[in-house]
């Protein structure tokens, strides 16, 4: 028995998934909370964030929202913790800490 892609969550049982089902159905990462697999955590220092915005194109998991050319706070829900925005931002408006939030 095959799981709608819409239905699948942590909870889903393997047995309800197909083989490849990512392949077919790309974007299923949206409903899964990866942040949790973290082990460190990005803290967002807003007063020395000059809004460059250098952070959120290098984000490989899309975890820094920009809306009207800002960027907003991280979403932690599926941030995974690489620090890669930490390394390129030019201000020190990203400091990475130890541990899960």
């Amino acid at each position: 028995m095959r799981t709608d892609i819409n239905k699948i969550n942590e909870h889903t049982p393997h047995t309800g998934l197909t083989e490849g089902m990512q392949v077919f159905a790309a974007g299923t990462s949206k409903y899964f909370k990866t942040g949790e697999w973290r082990n460190n955590t990005p803290v967002y220092l807003e007063d020395n964030c000059k809004q460059c915005l250098l952070c959120a194109p290098v984000c490989p998991d899309s975890s820094i929202p920009v809306k009207d050319q800002k960027r907003g706070a991280f979403d932690l829900d599926h941030c995974k913790g690489c620090g890669i925005c930490a390394k390129v931002c030019p201000f020190g408006a990203i400091k990475m800490k130890e541990g899960v939030e």
